[in-house]
């Protein structure tokens, strides 16, 4: 099992805090905010992970990082050039994944729980969150206990539960990632992917029972450091 960060992107919704840094090196509590999901993949048993960033802070994240001795892991490193969506940053990681089942998680999710990763089989297994403003993700509509489909930033959501930035896939994922078309943002988007498993009836999901957060906008920052905080 390989783990993949993608903290690539602009953080334009940030601004004027990301024109000097990249959004995942903020703060959160007392530590930059890419320690979160990195902890997150070292305690679900990862060792082997690769850091998606773009070319604008790359050196920072190398600087911060290293080589992932301090942290108990081996981290590698891959630039994405343009930010042309999700699923395209995670096909950059095929030649570090080879032929290893992997687990992606964005670079401003902030997670309260421990997961188990190691013991993932085949196909796809998602990380749904029950949240106020589900019209903000992914939405995954449940028919008896199962995902039917998700839609990305309903203005209906049919649930309340989002889609987050945490994934598991098996290695045929990047089969599916070329198989897509860009969406009307140009983006290859982590979503259609998502479809493309529930369409051959490979997907699973599992619950997140503790406080999630993404870190992505003014508001979702100050709510992560809010969360962190009240837990130390």
């Amino acid at each position: 099992m390989k783990g993949i960060i993608l903290a690539g992107g602009l953080g334009t919704r940030l601004y004027p805090l990301t024109r000097v840094t990249n959004k995942h090196l903020l703060p959160i509590g007392p530590f930059p905010m890419i320690y979160y999901p990195l902890q997150t993949l070292i305690n679900g048993g990862i060792k082997d992970i690769i850091v998606i960033c773009g070319p604008e802070h790359s050196g920072h994240f190398l600087n911060l990082l290293r080589s992932g001795r301090e942290f108990g892991v081996k981290l590698s490193y891959e630039v994405q050039d343009k930010p042309t969506g999700i699923a395209h940053a995670l096909s950059l990681a095929e030649d570090f994944v080879g032929k290893d089942d992997i687990t992606v998680i964005l670079g401003d999710n902030i997670f309260e729980d421990n997961f188990i990763f190691l013991d993932f089989k085949e196909g796809a297994k998602l990380f749904l969150k029950k949240v106020p403003d589900p019209e903000r993700f992914g939405v995954a509509e449940l028919e008896k206990d199962a995902i039917k489909n998700i839609v990305e930033k309903p203005k209906e959501p049919k649930s309340n539960y989002a889609v987050t930035g945490l994934y598991q896939y098996d290695n045929k994922v990047f089969e599916v990632i070329r198989s897509l078309n860009p969406s009307s943002r140009n983006e290859l988007e982590i979503t259609d992917v998502n479809n493309a498993y529930l369409k051959q009836n490979k997907v699973r999901h599992q619950i997140v029972k503790g406080y999630w957060s993404d870190a992505g906008t003014i508001e979702t920052l100050a709510r992560a450091n809010e969360l962190v905080r009240s837990k130390r």
